[in-house]
């Protein structure tokens, strides 16, 4: 049986396939999967990373798709950043997503929401999309010299942390949870990759 995206442009429709080797596939139990989509041009090793990373903490298949590019209606001028609202409604739009599948895209250009300076990334809370950026994890942001190793990092913790809240985890309390808020730099750096034992706890609950 065919899987289907659809993924809409102006010029044409393209039909993504996958292919199950079922006679018939039910649904309510496809396997749970996370689809990584670039937006623009993104490293390769670090897709490789955050795939194997992201693979492990939630225990299901990671996809990367095809990269597909920002749209310049995201762009506010006047901040020199892209909204991240909009990038996620564009998702939508884009994108159909399976019942058991998760985007989530990868940027790197500065985002920005409402009444924030900026942000590592937004996702919807309980939904099927989110998105980070990799531009402010980036030692060279701040003038200093380059470390992969940070930088893959905070990565891995952002997109640990937003797709924690599209399985429908909140904020939490413990500085070192990786559902912490991280209102700079110095937050991420603070914590874990790991979520606590009770966002552990919860987020099982919510995956079954």
């Amino acid at each position: 049986m065919k899987i289907v995206y659809h993924i809409k442009s102006q010029n044409a429709s393209y039909l993504l396939h996958w292919l199950i080797n079922t006679k018939f596939v039910d649904s309510n139990n496809l396997e749970r999967k996370i689809i990584l989509i670039p937006i623009g041009a993104i490293e390769g090793w670090v897709l490789d990373a955050l795939e194997k990373d992201l693979a492990a903490t939630f225990n299901c298949k990671v996809e990367r798709h095809n990269p597909i590019q920002i749209s310049a209606d995201a762009f506010n001028p006047a901040r020199k950043q892209y909204f991240s609202s909009f990038i996620l409604k564009k998702l939508h739009a884009l994108l159909e997503a399976e019942k058991k599948e998760i985007v989530l895209a990868i940027a790197d250009v500065d985002l920005y929401a409402e009444g924030l300076n900026f942000v590592f990334g937004e996702a919807e809370f309980g939904g099927q999309f989110a998105v980070i950026s990799i531009t402010r994890l980036r030692q060279s942001f701040y003038s200093l010299p380059e470390n992969k190793d940070v930088f893959i990092d905070r990565a891995k913790k952002e997109a640990v942390h937003e797709l924690g809240h599209v399985f429908g985890l909140e904020h939490c309390p413990d500085a070192e949870c990786v559902m912490h808020f991280s209102n700079s730099l110095l937050d991420t750096d603070r914590k874990s990759s790991s979520f606590c034992s009770r966002c552990q706890a919860h987020l099982e609950k919510l995956i079954k």
